[in-house]
C-alpha cells in the first residue's frame, strides 16, 4: 500500500473548541512563522467548524516548530492535536475524488447546473408541445368521426361504412 505524502508546511489542528475561529487559530500559530492560509471546514448542517482546522505556513521549518510546540497544548480549554496534514481528499472535482478544494470546479458546476436547468425547461416545453399536438389530433379525429356520422351519402357506396353507421344508429 502506498504511503500518502504529507504536506510538510500544512498542519492538521484537531480538538478545536467551538469558540475558536480562523482568526483565533491564526493568532495562536503566528508566533511560529508566517502563515499562508488558515481553514476551519464547516459542517454544512450547522455552519460551525467540525472541531478541526488546517494551518499552512510559508516555510516547512515554521510548520515543524509549530507542530512541536502546539501538539498537546491547550486552547480555549481543549487539548490540541497537531500533525502534518495529509493531502486533501474532497469529494468533488471533475474526476470524482480530487486533491483540490471542492470550489475549484465551481465555475463548471454552475455551468452544468444552468445547462441542466435549460435541458429541463426544453423538455417541459417539448412535453407541452407534444401534449398540445396530441390533443389537436384527438380533436381532429373526433371531428372526422362526427363528419362521418353526418355524411350518410358516402356510407351507401361502402359496405363497411354502412355497417358502422347502422351500429352507431343502434347505439344512439
Amino acid at each position: 500500500m502506498a504511503q500518502q505524502a504529507v504536506q510538510k508546511n500544512t498542519l492538521y489542528v484537531g480538538g478545536l473548541a467551538e469558540e475558536v475561529n480562523e482568526h483565533i487559530l491564526h493568532a495562536a500559530f503566528i508566533p511560529f512563522g508566517d502563515i499562508k492560509d488558515v481553514k476551519t471546514p464547516l459542517d454544512q448542517a450547522t455552519q460551525k467548524h467540525r472541531s478541526f482546522g488546517f494551518v499552512t505556513f510559508l516555510e516547512r521549518e515554521d510548520a515543524a516548530a509549530a507542530m512541536d510546540n502546539m501538539d498537546g497544548a491547550e486552547l480555549y480549554g481543549r487539548v490540541l492535536t497537531v500533525n502534518y496534514a495529509l493531502p486533501e481528499k474532497i469529494k468533488g472535482g471533475e474526476q470524482g475524488w480530487a486533491a483540490q478544494p471542492i470550489w475549484a470546479d465551481a465555475d463548471t458546476w454552475f455551468e452544468r447546473q444552468q445547462q441542466e436547468e435549460e435541458m429541463q425547461r426544453l423538455q417541459a416545453e417539448n412535453r407541452a408541445a407534444m401534449q398540445a399536438a396530441e390533443d389537436l389530433h384527438r380533436k381532429k379525429m373526433a371531428q372526422e368521426r362526427e363528419g362521418e356520422k353526418e355524411d350518410d351519402t358516402e356510407t351507401k357506396d361502402d359496405p363497411m361504412a354502412r355497417a358502422e353507421a347502422e351500429v352507431l344508429k343502434q347505439n344512439d
